[in-house]
C-alpha cells in the first residue's frame, strides 16, 4: 500500500494523531486478534497509512525519522489497545536495523520512498547457505517470526561453512519464496502470528545477502549507531509498558461496576483495592520514566556524535529487562484484584495477563541480562555483544 500525501511531513506527532481514531478498533477487536491469531488485513491497511511501520524509518527513505525517545508513547498507545498490534508494529518498525547492512542498492530496493514495505525476520542461526553462482543457495527453517503472513520481505541469519571458520550470513527473500508453517499456538502474543517460515534451495542473490556484525552500515543515522540490542529492549518495554496500562484501565472499570461477595458496595471502595491500585500505578509510571529516560539518554548520545558507552548500553538495557518485569507485576495485580471475573475468556485481563508473561519470554530481556549489567557496574568486562 502507498500512502497519498506528502511524506515529508510524517512525524512522530502526527503518527500518534493519525492512530487515535484507529485505537478504539483495535480494542474492540482484540479478542478477534487473538481468536485468528493475526492482525487482520483492514487494520493493517490503517496501520500503515498513519504510518505505524515507518515510525523509525529514516526520512530519506519516507520514514518519520523518529528517535527511541518519541516512539516509545506510539507503542505504548497501541499496546494499550492491544499487545500483538503493538508488537507487530515494533518488529516491523526496527526491521530496517537489520538489513540496514545490505548493499545499498538493495536497501532502496527493499524501502522506496513512499512505499509501506514490512520486513519480518529471526536472528536466531537457523538456516544454511553455501556459495553458487550469483549467490547463496539457502536451506533453513526459522521460528517466531512475528508478523511474517503481512510481510513483504523475509530474513533469516544463516551459518556459511563453506570457509575454514563458520561465518554468519543474512539472507533476504520475497514473500513468494518463503513458505510459512502454521506452528504460532502459544499462550500469549497470539494475534502476532509468528509462525515457522522454512525456505528449501532458494538461490538469494548476493546482493540481497550480508556479513552479520562484519558488514558496515549501508547508510549513516542516529539509530544505526545504537546497538539493536540495546535499543531493541526499549521498545519492547514500551509494548509491556502498554500492555499494563491497558489492564490498569480494565481493572478500573471493572471495579466501578462489580460488588464482590458479601460486600456493601462496589470494588472501586474497597480500601485494599485502593492501595493495590495505588501501587501498581506508581510502579508503571516509575517503569515509564525510566524508558523514556534512557532512550532520551541514547538518542542524545547518538545525535551528539559523543561515545556510546558500555555503560549506557548497559543502563538502557537493564531498563528495558525491568520494565517488562514490572509491567508484568503489575498486569498481575490488575488480574488478582479482578477476582473471578478475570477467569473468563470475556474478561479482557486474562488476555493482557498471558500477553504480558509472553514478553517476558524474549531472549532480549530475559531477567538473567541483569547479571551482564551488574557486572558493567562492578568494573568487569562482560560478553559486549549482549549490549
Amino acid at each position: 500500500m502507498t500512502i497519498v500525501g506528502d511524506d515529508r511531513a510524517l512525524r512522530p506527532a502526527s503518527v500518534l494523531d493519525a492512530l487515535g481514531p484507529l485505537l478504539p478498533d483495535i480494542g474492540a477487536r482484540a479478542p478477534e486478534i487473538e481468536a485468528n491469531r493475526r492482525v487482520p488485513g483492514d487494520l493493517l491497511d490503517r496501520l500503515k497509512a498513519a504510518g505505524a511501520f515507518r515510525l523509525l524509518l529514516p526520512t530519506s527513505h519516507g520514514g518519520a525519522g523518529s528517535d527511541l525517545a518519541a516512539a516509545l508513547p506510539v507503542y505504548e498507545a497501541l499496546a494499550r489497545a492491544d499487545a500483538s498490534t503493538a508488537w507487530i508494529a515494533v518488529i516491523g518498525g526496527v526491521s530496517w536495523l537489520d538489513l540496514v547492512s545490505l548493499p545499498r542498492e538493495t536497501f532502496d530496493e527493499i524501502y522506496p520512498p513512499g512505499a509501506d514495505t514490512v520486513a519480518a525476520g529471526v536472528f536466531n542461526p537457523t538456516g544454511t547457505v553455501r556459495p553458487a553462482d550469483g549467490g547463496y543457495v539457502v536451506d533453513g527453517r526459522w521460528s517466531f517470526a512475528s508478523g511474517c503472513e503481512h510481510a513483504d520481505w523475509f530474513y533469516g541469519n544463516c551459518v556459511d561453512a563453506s570457509g575454514d571458520q563458520p561465518l554468519l550470513r543474512m539472507a533476504v527473500l520475497p514473500r513468494d519464496e518463503i513458505t510459512i508453517e502454521d506452528t504460532w499456538s502459544v499462550s500469549g502474543l497470539r494475534g502476532t502470528g509468528s509462525h515457522d517460515v522454512v525456505v528449501r534451495g532458494a538461490l538469494v542473490p548476493a546482493a540481497r545477502t550480508c556479513a552479520v556484525f562484519a558488514d558496515p552500515p549501508c547508510l549513516d543515522s542516529p539509530l544505526t549507531r545504537i546497538p539493536l540490542p540495546s535499543a531493541a529492549p526499549l521498545l519492547m518495554g514500551a509494548v509491556a509498558v502498554g500492555t499494563a496500562q491497558g489492564a490498569l484501565d480494565d481493572v478500573i472499570s471493572l471495579a466501578a461496576g462489580k460488588t464482590p461477595l458479601l460486600a456493601p458496595t462496589t470494588l472501586a471502595t474497597n480500601p485494599r483495592f485502593q492501595h493495590v491500585l495505588g501501587t501498581a500505578d506508581v510502579q508503571l509510571r516509575a517503569a515509564r520514566c525510566l524508558l523514556q529516560a534512557e532512550a532520551a539518554a541514547l538518542s542524545a548520545a547518538t545525535q551528539a556524535g559523543g561515545e556510546l558507552t558500555l555503560a549506557l548500553r548497559s543502563r538502557a538495557r537493564a531498563a528495558g529487562v525491568h520494565a517488562v518485569t514490572a509491567a508484568a507485576d503489575v498486569v498481575d495485580a490488575a488480574y488478582r484484584a479482578g477476582g473471578g471475573t478475570a477467569l473468563y475468556d470475556s474478561s479482557p485481563l486474562q488476555r493482557r495477563l498471558r500477553d504480558s508473561r509472553a514478553l517476558t519470554q524474549h531472549f532480549l530481556v530475559k531477567d538473567d541480562t541483569l547479571t551482564s549489567c551488574g557486572a558493567v557496574l562492578a568494573g568487569l568486562d562482560p560478553d559486549v555483544e549482549v549490549f
